[in-house]
């Protein structure tokens, strides 16, 4: 199947709560951003004809200039392409600490747009303003997560630096990265990481988290890192001002040391850059190189594992990958990060729930089981904690609509259940969806038996009711 009827949304992290359009991310609750290829063609209309040419220049020159920085980026940020960038900006988010909506700015939008690029030309003129914070359910709804919201005017000034350095940036990045890049999704890097695995009959499998990765990014590192492909002046100063801008909360202003700019449009590009150098150079540089067997990296943002032919050679990177990552700041999680003997079990053997591990990457739970033709294969199903993430989420929601009409609770019981579908309705995934529907249907109807004093809704009744109000059926979308 070609790649874009495989191309999925995948984990995102909060951080990445910035200001463009967004597609609910079923795999974390979250949401992320689809990414603009680097030609300027995004979904929906194009850019324009001259945003684009400048767009594939830099491209061309990054390509022609490997391993050396570019030192004039800034000047084809024009108010053609400040446009452009506020036409990628997304429009109904939260307003910033000033409270400009995109209605108001739009009164004045021309003036806004040329004021705000001689401001962030000009050098000191442009102060990035803190960004609000505020905090959102996370998981099952116990915790809370703190996300950013930055002002509309940064998120049009920062989507401008990232159409240009995406244009760098991805002559650069390595076939393993997956997460926030043009033309590629979650299912992709799924689709990647099965291939592999089928192709080296299984092996050992590295699962790896990052812990807290993007409030750890150093500064100064990262700084370090982008100079070495842009060391424009004005893209410098900026990202250090974005850098340093600060977190507003309940009135007080206060200024992280470390991290990726809180909510910004700007984040998933850096981190990306900062994973690029810490992982995927050095694992294409020097680990690959040094294996006795065959190896392969999936990465998709913070979130990647690695598959390892030997257990002799997974050993030996797992001792030296903390080290790896302490050199740049960073932290594995010593629980959440293990090795896992996944082999392909022998024609004739034991279940492989006896004799091999399984993982989780993205929200799904990969497995070896067997194909309708009886031969054993990598399977994809819904993790356990993603599942039991959404029917809590569903749960909670007809709690607090409970005495909404069944019409409107029925159109929003079927939004979800499809949003649910659109990712994780993947090949051998089905009898997940179909146990949720189950789950939401058994839910549904203990909620319409406390509408009254009548009390309990008998299956009988329910089923009277779901021939009027059906759920949509589970539908696999994707084919990995």
């Amino acid at each position: 199947m070609k790649g874009d009827e495989r191309r999925g949304v995948g984990a995102a992290n909060t951080t990445y709560e910035a200001g463009e359009v967004t597609r609910n991310d079923p795999a974390e609750g979250r949401s992320c951003r689809d990414v603009e290829p680097f030609e300027g063609m995004i979904m929906g209309t194009p850019s324009s004809s001259t945003v684009s040419t400048k767009l594939e220049r830099i491209a061309g020159l990054a390509k022609q200039m490997q391993g050396k920085a570019l030192t004039s980026l800034a000047h084809h940020i024009d108010l053609e392409w400040m446009r452009e960038a506020y036409r990628r900006t997304r429009k109904d988010g939260a307003p910033g600490v000033d409270g400009m909506t995109a209605l108001e700015y739009e009164q004045r939008l021309e003036e806004n747009l040329q004021e705000l690029l001689n401001r962030a030309k000009s050098g000191e003129q442009y102060r990035a303003p803190p960004v609000r914070r505020v905090y959102i359910p996370k998981g099952s709804g116990d915790k809370l997560r703190p996300i950013g919201i930055p002002t509309l005017e940064d998120k049009v000034l920062q989507r401008a630096v990232v159409m240009a350095m995406e244009a760098v940036y991805e002559q650069d990045f390595y076939p393993c990265s997956f997460g926030f890049r043009a033309g590629k999704g979650a299912h992709d890097a799924l689709h990647a990481l099965r291939e592999e695995m089928m192709e080296m009959h299984g092996g050992w499998v590295l699962e790896a988290d990052i812990e807290k990765f993007f409030d750890s990014v150093d500064h100064a590192k990262l700084r370090s890192i982008v100079e070495q492909r842009v060391r424009d002046g004005v893209v410098l100063r900026l990202i250090g001002k974005w850098l340093n801008a600060g977190v507003m909360e309940e009135g007080n202003v206060y200024y992280p040391d470390a991290g990726t700019p809180q909510g910004g449009v700007i984040s998933p590009l850096l981190a990306n850059i900062y994973l690029h150098e810490v992982l995927d150079s050095w694992w294409y540089r020097e680990v690959k190189p040094r294996l006795k067997g065959q190896a392969s990296l999936v990465r998709y943002a913070d979130d990647f594992v690695m598959l390892f032919e030997t257990e002799d050679d997974a050993r030996r990177v797992q001792d030296v990958l903390t080290k790896r990552f302490e050199k740049y700041g960073l932290r594995l999680h010593p629980e959440k990060t293990r090795l896992v003997r996944f082999q392909r079990p022998p024609k004739g053997g034991v279940p492989p729930e006896e004799t091999d591990g399984s993982f989780d990457l993205l929200g799904f739970t990969l497995y070896w089981a067997r194909s309708l033709k009886g031969n054993w294969v990598v399977k994809l199903r819904t993790s356990q904690s993603r599942f039991s993430r959404t029917l809590h989420t569903i749960r909670a929601w007809l709690r607090t609509h409970l005495h909404d009409p069944i019409r409107d609770q029925h159109r929003a019981l079927e939004r979800r259940l499809r949003g649910h579908d659109a990712y994780y309705g993947v090949t051998g995934n089905y009898p997940a969806l179909a146990r949720l529907r189950h789950e939401v249907e058994r839910a549904w109807q203990r909620r319409l038996g406390r509408r009254s004093s009548a009390g309990y809704v008998t299956w009988s009744r329910m089923r009277q009711l779901l021939r009027v109000f059906p759920l949509p059926p589970p539908r696999v979308l994707h084919t990995l």
